[in-house]
């Protein structure tokens, strides 16, 4: 404990300073949420594709074409039964041409249309409806021009309304395509803020109030993390926005899922030792000093290592990815900043009476001399060490090796947990049409746009393609794909496409298929780059706090069985109880960092704790009574944390609930096994050995 921090826990918990500590940065914390808006910017096509892959070069060329086409709506027509007579086909196409010349766009010859007959759309062209050969549906595409992501929404909407409305007698009407998945995309954030904040802060609310069981305790860290996490938002916001950064929905939501996390997980800590100091210390005031000066280190270096694993993110090829890693790097600075310097001060301003019913006197028996549960624990893997490493490592090799079968990329169907409209209509679509009517391959280029349409055209599956918009050199080829979309044969279809353009310069192949297989291809590249660096973080942070070899090794290794072990019982779950025929391309990333980054919080409050004890008791002694005195909290951060990301699943998108379960799995495995259990018994194996070279006895 250094003298900069022990004046510094004087200062935090000091009889005449400590009203000002907890006052002031409550006051500016509220004064920038009234007067400081979160950031805001205008989203773009490329936020979620990767740097530089073929599919994003596609849409930022596309980019520089005329804007007045907008965004594709597939407008479906189907019969309620038998076929569409001609008098509906006669209302459909006058529909389809007053929402034409109402967006202002060109009749199409349909969404991907064919240059050779009308056949290449499974469907006679009638003006600008095209009608399937079954006569069951009949489809039109319509652009949508929307001004942002909001406007996009509101005018698919609007749009369904309308068209609802004209539906003639025994015919449904849907919206698909392009502008209707990423309005109905967007409507799955609609509101979400607010119920996953709402939804957080209940969770954590139920689990302190069970924790310390007081009806008063549980509103101070509360509140405290609550005023973080909302200034967390607005800071982290205008940060991106200030460095030009991407972010999307998803980001604040995480990051409000993160500071409430790892906030409470802070808070937990702080009060647990500050109730043991009660237990021997008169003087309130000087009980919280000594409790932080011996919290403030371990939190320190929890938080920096946290924030430094979330910054390789600045490593990934995806835009909002990066994003995210400095959002929740600056939501864990403050979360820990308010856990280290407003906590406390508030604590000690309502005196021992805020733990209510049950309150610390002195005299009362310290934690780490207790007969706990976790005491008891301790007592068993003392008897046994070595049966307990090779039981729980033996466990967890068992639920790893569900990662064998893993497989990773969501079909567009399956992104959802609520199959929306779009994603229903588009299936309709598909048995009526050629599959991949509703998503098309674009092949944008500056070549001579009729050479590069007869190499698509030559490419089998491909079973229609046009030259749809061409302007100051550039043109755009939709292509239509006999593949369902999200499948491999489509993604085969995109692989052959781009290999028949290949020779032309500057053509890039996109569209959704195309993205998705960016998106796996860059989504290995990042887990190659940034997991191994994660881990030099993590066991260099480790080293520089132990001052060991050993140890910080033992713990990177059981945090990597951890993740390994939550992946694969996380894949078992997701395909017997959640039938999930994937997992997204972006989790495993995701889940590494924040189960590694995460759960050495626990290895540093274990550890930490057992290097203080093993001055005086030695090393055996040291980590059982660490074991006793941490056991708990770390059991109620690690349930706490777990619940909280399981709040992930009230917003309908599988790769966020994927993600939630991942994070839930994993955080208890650690906290229940791994770091109650794993690790005390390698270190009462090793005995001194654990600390190598550094001797922390004597």
């Amino acid at each position: 404990m250094s003298a900069s921090t022990s004046r510094a826990a004087r200062l935090a918990a000091g009889r005449r300073t400590a009203w000002v500590v907890a006052l002031v940065p409550l006051l500016i914390a509220i004064a920038a949420l009234v007067l400081v808006p979160e950031g805001s910017r205008t989203a773009k096509a490329t936020d979620t594709l990767p740097a530089g892959a073929d599919s994003t070069l596609a849409v930022e060329l596309g980019d520089q074409l005329p804007e007045d086409e907008g965004q594709i709506a597939i407008v479906l027509w189907t019969a309620d039964s038998g076929k569409l007579d001609q008098s509906a086909i006669e209302d459909l196409n006058g529909q389809a041409v007053q929402l034409l010349q109402k967006e202002g766009g060109a009749q199409p010859e349909g969404a991907g249309g064919q240059s050779r007959g009308s056949g290449g759309s499974g469907g006679a062209q009638q003006g600008p409806v095209v009608v399937a050969e079954d006569g069951t549906a009949a489809f039109a595409a319509v652009p949508v021009t929307s001004s942002s992501a909001t406007d996009n929404i509101d005018k698919i909407e609007s749009l369904r309304d309308q068209l609802r409305a004209d539906a003639p007698d025994g015919v449904t009407v849907q919206v698909t395509g392009p502008a209707g998945i990423q309005a109905d995309i967007g409507q799955v954030f609609d509101g979400a803020d607010t119920n996953l904040l709402l939804a957080t802060a209940g969770v954590v609310a139920l689990l302190l109030l069970i924790t310390y069981r007081s009806p008063i305790l549980w509103l101070v860290p509360l509140a405290v993390v609550g005023v973080a996490d909302r200034l967390a938002s607005v800071v982290a916001t205008n940060v991106l926005e200030v460095t030009g950064l991407a972010w999307d929905e998803s980001t604040v939501g995480i990051l409000s899922v993160l500071v409430f996390g790892a906030g409470t997980d802070y808070a937990l800590l702080l009060i647990s030792r500050y109730r043991d100091e009660l237990k021997t210390t008169e003087s309130r005031h000087e009980a919280m000093a000594h409790a932080l000066s011996r919290t403030t280190e371990a939190v320190l270096s929890s938080a920096t290592t946290v924030v430094l694993g979330l910054l390789t993110l600045l490593l990934s090829a995806i835009p909002t990815t990066r994003g995210l890693g400095v959002a929740c790097a600056v939501g864990v600075v403050i979360a820990a900043t308010f856990a280290l310097v407003v906590l406390p001060a508030a604590l000690v301003l309502f005196g021992r009476w805020v733990f209510w019913p049950r309150v610390p006197h002195v005299g009362d028996t310290v934690l780490v001399d207790s007969n706990s549960l976790w005491h008891r624990v301790g007592d068993a893997v003392a008897r046994r060490p070595r049966t307990f490493v090779v039981g729980t490592v033996a466990g967890l090799a068992v639920l790893a090796s569900g990662t064998l079968s893993i497989t990773t990329g969501l079909d567009p169907a399956d992104q959802f947990l609520q199959r929306p409209e779009a994603i229903s209509a588009a299936e309709r679509l598909g048995q009526s049409f050629p599959a991949g009517t509703s998503d098309p391959i674009h092949v944008v280029t500056r070549a001579e746009p009729q050479q590069v349409l007869a190499a698509v055209e030559d490419v089998d599956g491909v079973s229609s393609a046009r030259v749809t918009t061409e302007a100051g050199g550039i043109a755009r080829i939709d292509a239509v794909p006999d593949a369902d979309p999200g499948s491999d044969a489509a993604a085969s279809i995109v692989t052959d496409v781009r290999g028949a353009v290949a020779d032309f310069d500057d053509t890039h192949v996109g569209g959704g298929d195309a993205e998705s297989l960016d998106a796996g291809d860059y989504a290995g590249q990042d887990r190659l780059v940034i997991l191994p660096l994660i881990l030099l973080l993590v066991l260099g942070a480790l080293l520089l706090l132990l001052r060991s070899i050993v140890a910080p090794l033992l713990l990177v290794a059981t945090v990597v069985a951890t993740y390994a072990a939550s992946m694969g019982a996380s894949w078992w779950l997701f395909r017997t109880v959640f039938d999930f025929d994937a997992m997204d391309t972006g989790v495993p990333l995701l889940a590494f960092l924040f189960l590694v980054a995460l759960g050495v919080d626990y290895n540093i409050f274990l550890v930490t704790r057992a290097r203080e004890e093993a001055r005086q008791h030695g090393t055996r002694t040291g980590m059982l009574r660490a074991l006793t005195a941490t056991g708990g909290v770390i059991t109620s951060a690690g349930i706490l944390l777990a619940a909280v990301f399981a709040v992930l699943g009230v917003l309908p998108l599988v790769v966020l609930a994927q993600l939630g379960a991942i994070i839930f799995v994993g955080v208890l495995l650690d906290t229940l096994l791994v770091r109650t259990v794993l690790v005390p018994a390698l270190a009462l194996t090793l005995g001194e050995k654990f600390w190598w070279p550094r001797k922390v006895t004597g």
